[in-house]
């Protein structure tokens, strides 16, 4: 079995993204359910997680309703505001929803915010804590800048699950990142954090990339997790601006192919049910 535990569905036409800029123009159109399920049956991945694209507690409701109605969407992960002084009744005002047992995560673009220690606001932490006590984990989207801010948070916070997005963005189209590697590094310690290995060929030459590139920092962050705490992510749709979707996966394969089954079973399905708790018998 394989789950992507990180994909994406958008509409320029119906919502904005400002993130969707001038430079993004192959991917400025609409991803939905029907794009996706011919590549998941080709590549043989038969689970997924959607992932929140903007700060927008419609797109959350939308987002359950949309995994309610797909057979291959396990869980959601959504947005809610996280400084506001209601968010664990949001929470569970979505998770009362008929579909909202979807709900199995939260995320905010932590990287575009101005300040580097946002996660360490009193109210952004109060946010954390109802996301833990409601039994969800949180999704660290986060570039090096943000790792000890991350770091901080989590060792605060040892009851909340924290998935790190996309390797936390090293920059792999320069070779080795030796920043990334020293604040990504000390999340070993903490066996409540995972990490994702998505996001990876955006980071690298959009252009001329081969697995190669991506190999190091997968050996890396299995160095630091072990494969008990790292899943796979697509980022589709975001990927096609560097790979269709079977090349990510097929990339993957390959920096995973000296594994035990065990070890890779755990990064291709396992962790990602685990951290996530997905029913994948609804």
């Amino acid at each position: 079995m394989i789950v992507d535990a990180h994909h994406h569905f958008w509409d320029p036409a119906r919502a904005e993204y400002p993130w969707l800029t001038a430079d993004l123009a192959p991917i400025r159109r609409a991803f939905g359910p029907d794009d996706l399920r011919p590549l998941l049956a080709e590549t043989g991945v038969s689970r997924t997680v959607l992932v929140q694209t903007r700060s927008s507690l419609d797109e959350t409701r939308d987002f359950l309703t949309t995994a309610a109605a797909t057979d291959f969407v396990a869980g959601v992960v959504g947005w809610v505001d996280l400084t506001a002084p209601d968010v664990a009744a949001t929470l569970d005002e979505l998770l009362a929803l008929p579909e909202g047992r979807r709900l199995v995560g939260v995320r905010h673009q932590v990287h575009d915010e101005a300040d580097p220690r946002w996660l360490l606001r009193d109210d952004v932490g109060r946010g954390l804590r109802a996301v833990g006590s409601a039994g969800l984990a949180y999704d660290l989207l986060v570039r090096p800048r943000e790792l000890p801010a991350a770091l901080e948070v989590a060792r605060r916070l040892p009851d909340v699950r924290f998935v790190i997005d996309h390797l936390a963005k090293p920059r792999i189209a320069r070779g080795p990142d030796p920043e990334w590697a020293e604040r990504l590094a000390p999340f070993s310690e903490l066996g409540h954090v995972a990490c994702k290995l998505s996001g990876m060929v955006t980071e690298a030459d959009w252009a001329r990339w081969r697995p190669d590139d991506l190999a190091p920092f997968v050996r890396r962050v299995l160095g630091w997790f072990g494969a008990e705490r790292v899943m796979f992510g697509s980022d589709w749709p975001v990927c096609l601006l560097a790979a269709p979707y079977g090349r990510v996966l097929e990339a993957l394969l390959l920096a995973l192919a000296g594994l035990p089954a065990s070890e890779r079973e755990a990064v291709l399905a396992g962790s990602a049910v685990r951290f996530y708790g997905l029913g994948l018998d609804e």
